[in-house]
């Protein structure tokens, strides 16, 4: 694909994640966690700008991307879309193999190297993630002595994000792809498959940003919550009839400090990936 095209469906999926209900995550309803909607449209636009540029290795990608964010904001809005979105980006650029994207995918992950895990490692210590902490084994704030690809399968049990590098994005071409379409099919609107894009990532697997700041039970719980609400809302044939129930979820959530990060940067890569993979220049 064109570098110009990429960079657009980048924003754009960024901007239909925004635009939708998205349950104790910023969103154009509510904001939330001391953050607006404005902070994430400009996080957008400048990553936008960089993300997509000819030449680059996915490191450079992700370095450059979360450079470019805390230039125009003064908080981590994107780090875990950046890293989701940088190697499926460099797969829909790739010209060196044929495939479909997700088969492209498997060749830039397996050949993510140490220079890339050291650029990556930076970019996660700028971003400075809620309840980074440190590792006792590859932590980011050290030069790293293996490939991101094994850094992010070392990484997996504990962090979603890198689950996806270890297991070639499984989530996103898996459950978050099916839901989604699924959803667009039943309703015929993008914004509310989105929602059904999001309650499903989270009732399927606990939030790994709610789980590194809080712990697993209160993950856990969460999950239950949003498979209770997922199950709800399909139930309409109009959704807009449970958006009520929605808001007062994301209220809730809100109100406890809860942040389903890890979900919400799911859902932008799933929409990435809708839209790279339905391309005809792919």
């Amino acid at each position: 694909m064109m570098p110009q095209r990429v960079a657009e469906a980048f924003r754009a999926a960024c901007m239909a994640e925004l635009s939708s209900l998205k349950p104790g995550n910023v969103h154009i309803f509510a904001d939330g966690h001391g953050m607006v909607v404005q902070e994430f449209i400009h996080s957008a636009d400048a990553v936008a700008g960089v993300i997509a540029q000819p030449g680059l290795s996915v490191g450079q990608r992700i370095l450059a991307s979360v450079e470019a964010t805390w230039q125009v904001v003064s908080c981590n809005t994107n780090l875990g879309i950046v890293l989701l979105c940088a190697p499926l980006i460099h797969a829909a650029l790739s010209n060196t193999t044929s495939g479909s994207l997700r088969e492209k995918l498997q060749s830039v992950l397996a050949g993510l190297d140490v220079d890339d895990a050291e650029l990556a490692f930076k970019a996660i210590a700028r971003a400075a993630p809620g309840g980074l902490g440190e590792a006792d084994a590859h932590d980011v704030h050290e030069a790293p002595t293996i490939s991101l690809f094994v850094a992010m399968q070392a990484a997996a049990e504990r962090d979603r994000i890198a689950w996806q590098y270890a297991h070639g994005f499984e989530d996103v071409f898996g459950v978050g792809l099916e839901s989604y379409t699924q959803a667009l099919h039943k309703w015929e609107n993008p914004a509310w498959a989105t929602t059904v894009l999001y309650l499903t990532l989270l009732s399927e697997f606990p939030d790994s940003h709610i789980q590194r700041k809080y712990d697993q039970a209160r993950a856990a719980e969460v999950s239950r919550q949003a498979a209770a609400h997922l199950h709800a809302l399909l139930a309409h044939e109009n959704p807009k009839l449970y958006q009520r129930a929605l808001l007062q979820f994301d209220a809730e959530l809100k109100a406890q400090k809860l942040n389903p990060g890890t979900s919400a940067d799911l859902t932008v890569a799933t929409l990435l990936a809708h839209t790279l993979s339905h391309s005809d220049a792919l």
